[in-house]
C-alpha cells in the first residue's frame, strides 16, 4: 500500500489528494496543514472582507469532506523538516509522518514591508481567511487607510476601504498601478475606478516608516518624500515569501521557489510540489515560470497526483492561467504571463475598455482585458497552439475577433 503525504490544504494539496484517492484506492493519505480549518476558497476572501459575504459560502470541504474519502487531515501542524533520505516528514509536535511520496504544496507567507512600525497594530496582510476576517473588523473601525503594493493582491486592499467606507490613499513607488502589464491608458482606467471607490492613488511613492500611538497602533505612513499619510487601517501586499524553511537539507532544488519539471516532480524522486511555490517548466513558454492563479493551482495539484499514482511520467501540465478582478463597475482579467511580452500591442476602445496583448518569438504569451473579456478564449486558444500571429495584431486587436481572418498557421 502506497503512503502519499502532502503539506498543505490549499486548492493544491486538495485537488492532489481528491485525484489521488480516485487513481489510487487503497493507498494511505495525509493532508498537513498549519491552518486551522480546512480547504475554502481564496478567490472570496476579499470578499467577506468587504462586507459582502458571509463565512458560510466561502468553506469549500468540512472536516467530514476528508473523512468520508479515507485521507486523514492534521489541521494546525507545523512541519519543521524532510528527511528526504528515510523519507519522513517531521512536525512541530514531534510526529513523523512516513511517506512513500511527498507533495508540498505550502504556498507562502506575505512579505512585511522592511520598514519601522511594520508589525504595528492596524497593519494588515492578507492571504487567509483569519487574515480576513481580521482586516474586515479593522476596516468597519476605521476611518482613514493606506494601501501599499501597486499589483494584483493590493488592489484588493483598496476595493476593502471602498466597500468599508474607509478614506484610502494608495501609496504606488511608480506611476501607475501594476506598470510590468499595463501601459497608461490601461492603467488610468483602473485609477479612475479606484477614486469611484473613494481611494486616490499616489503615485511615485511607497513607504518610508509607519508612525504608532503610545498603544503601538498605526497612525499615519510616511512616504520617501516625507509626505505623511494619517491611517488607523494600512493593507501592505508587496509579494509572497515562500514557505520552504522546512526544506533545507533536503536537496530539493529552490530559486524563489521549488523548481518542477512539466510533471511537478522536483529534482528528487518521489517528491513533488505544486501551485504557486512552484517555479515550473511552462511547456507553453519553454522555460521555467511561476503563477498563483487558483485555476493554475487546482490544475498543478491534480497533475502532481496523477503523476504519483502512476509512478512514471504520465501527464504534462499545460495551462493558460487567467486573474479576474470584480471590484469596479468593469471587468478586468488577465491571462497568462503578460508582464514576460518582447513585444505588445493594444488598443483603447472607450473610458472603460482596453487591450492589451503580449508576444514572445512572435507568439501570445499572456495580456490584460479591461471592459470587454470575450476575446479571452480566443487569445488562450492561440496561445496553446503556439502560432505566431504577432504580425498579424491588427487582427486580434479588432472589436470582435474572428480568428478566420489571420493567416493559416505555417506547417
Amino acid at each position: 500500500m502506497t503512503e502519499y503525504v502532502i503539506i498543505g490544504d490549499g486548492i493544491s494539496g486538495s485537488s492532489a489528494a481528491e485525484t489521488l484517492r480516485e487513481e489510487d484506492p487503497d493507498s494511505e493519505i495525509t493532508v498537513i496543514t498549519d491552518e486551522g480549518e480546512a480547504l475554502y476558497n481564496r478567490i472570496l476572501i476579499k470578499e467577506h472582507a468587504k462586507g459582502k459575504l458571509p463565512e458560510a459560502p466561502i468553506s469549500i470541504h468540512e472536516e467530514d469532506w476528508y473523512a468520508e474519502r479515507d485521507i486523514d487531515l492534521s489541521l494546525n501542524t507545523y512541519v519543521t523538516s524532510v528527511d528526504t533520505d528515510e523519507k519522513v516528514v517531521h512536525t512541530h509536535e514531534g510526529e513523523e509522518f512516513d511517506y512513500d511520496k511527498l507533495l508540498v504544496a505550502t504556498g507562502g507567507t506575505p512579505t512585511q514591508l522592511p520598514v519601522d512600525n511594520s508589525d504595528a497594530e492596524g497593519i494588515h496582510h492578507f492571504w487567509t481567511f483569519q487574515d480576513a476576517r481580521a482586516i474586515k473588523e479593522s476596516a468597519e473601525k476605521a476611518d482613514k487607510g493606506v494601501v501599499v503594493g501597486a499589483g494584483l493582491l493590493g488592489i484588493d486592499f483598496a476595493a476593502v476601504c471602498g466597500a468599508q467606507g474607509v478614506e484610502g490613499k494608495y501609496l504606488m513607488r511608480g506611476d501607475r498601478w501594476w506598470r510590468y502589464a499595463l501601459t497608461s491608458d490601461g492603467a488610468d482606467i483602473i485609477h479612475d475606478g479606484l477614486r469611484e471607490k473613494g481611494v486616490e492613488p499616489v503615485f511615485d511613492s511607497g513607504v518610508d516608516h509607519f508612525e504608532t500611538d503610545d498603544d503601538g497602533h498605526v497612525t499615519a505612513a510616511v512616504d520617501p518624500n516625507g509626505d505623511r499619510y494619517e491611517c488607523d487601517f494600512a493593507g501592505v501586499a508587496i509579494g509572497l515569501t515562500f514557505n520552504t524553511e522546512f526544506l533545507r537539507g533536503t536537496g530539493i532544488e529552490r530559486d524563489g521557489g521549488i523548481i518542477v519539471d512539466e510533471y511537478m516532480q522536483t529534482n528528487l524522486e518521489d517528491v513533488y510540489a505544486a501551485g504557486d511555490i512552484t517555479r515550473f517548466h511552462d511547456v507553453l513558454l519553454g522555460e521555467r515560470a511561476q503563477n498563483g492563479s487558483w485555476g493554475s493551482a487546482k490544475e498543478q495539484g491534480r497533475v502532481a497526483a496523477v503523476n504519483m499514482a502512476a509512478d512514471d511520467e504520465e501527464e504534462v501540465f499545460e495551462w493558460v492561467s487567467s486573474y479576474s478582478i470584480t471590484h469596479f463597475d468593469f471587468p478586468f482579467l488577465s491571462f497568462g504571463h503578460p508582464t514576460l511580452g518582447e513585444e505588445h500591442a493594444e488598443r483603447k476602445y472607450s473610458d472603460t475598455e482596453w487591450r492589451r496583448i503580449a508576444f514572445k518569438d512572435g507568439k501570445i504569451v499572456g495580456g490584460v482585458l479591461i471592459g470587454d473579456l470575450s476575446p479571452q478564449s480566443k487569445f488562450k486558444q492561440l496561445m496553446r497552439e503556439q502560432r505566431e500571429v504577432a504580425d498579424q495584431a491588427e487582427v486580434l486587436l479588432e472589436q470582435s475577433v474572428d480568428l478566420d481572418e489571420l493567416a493559416p498557421a505555417q506547417q
